[in-house]
């Protein structure tokens, strides 16, 4: 593989990064470069900027750049390799569901296939999630999940609320499912659903609607009944599965 070294780089590019202006310092750095390596502007095998380059480009101390680099290579973008090189990594290979949120959105918005990816992985997630849930079926947690259900009903005409709701409901079972990989792989979901909340309200309206679904889930963990927890689930999730492909699907 062929590599320039950075002084020619230098010239070929406007620039390696953005100045930083505002006092974040490592995180604003950190975010510029993981912007770059998840763009393609830095690819698998390239070298990453020297610390000395990195700091000169974007005009913070050497301390805040060695912690913005500590933090990519945390996040599975880049490896340390001998001499001292910092090499940027396949992050398909490499990293974790962590990068899920910073993928669904990019300088053109919403990624198409990223958006259908993670609505597929939650059509798997979500219902593993809420068999794990009925299989312990405390007391504490069908309370909970009844509360919401009722609370869905006394707000049916209120869609923003139902989705506030509906995120509550599966909180509830992701924390009673007492599985950490569950939790952690939940987590960055939600960061993701976040980051697109008020763009998905209509198009999921009929999955946030349909509380009879979640309503069978609340009863199958009171009954300790995985598999109708699982089969509720499916059913429920396949609905804004369904919606999110249909305007998404084409374009993916």
């Amino acid at each position: 593989m062929i590599r320039l070294n950075w002084s020619d780089k230098l010239t070929s590019m406007n620039a390696i990064v953005e100045p930083i202006l505002r006092q974040s310092l490592s995180e604003a750095l950190f975010r510029q470069l993981k912007g770059r390596i998840l763009s393609g502007d830095f690819k698998p095998g390239e070298r990453l900027p020297s610390e000395r380059v990195l700091s000169e480009a974007s005009g913070i101390n050497r301390g805040a750049v060695r912690e913005a680099v500590k933090r990519l290579q945390q996040a599975g973008l880049i490896a340390v390799r001998q001499g001292g090189n910092h090499e940027v990594l396949d992050f398909l290979q490499e990293a974790g569901p962590e990068l899920l949120p910073s993928l669904l959105i990019g300088g053109e918005g919403f990624n198409p296939k990223v958006v259908c990816d993670l609505m597929a992985m939650r059509s798997v997630l979500a219902p593993e999630i809420a068999a794990a849930a009925a299989s312990r079926g405390t007391s504490a947690l069908h309370a909970t999940l009844q509360g919401l259900c009722d609370d869905m009903r006394a707000q049916r005409a209120d869609l923003p609320a139902l989705q506030h709701l509906a995120l509550a409901f599966w909180q509830a079972l992701v924390v009673g499912c007492d599985n950490v990989a569950f939790r952690l792989s939940f987590n960055a979901m939600r960061k993701s659903y976040l980051q697109a909340w008020d763009a998905l309200t209509l198009p999921m309206a009929g999955e946030f609607r349909d509380i009879e679904h979640l309503q069978a889930i609340a009863e199958a963990v009171s009954r300790r009944d995985a598999q109708a927890a699982f089969n509720a689930a499916k059913l429920h999730v396949g609905r804004g599965e369904a919606a999110i492909r249909q305007i998404f699907g084409e374009a993916a």
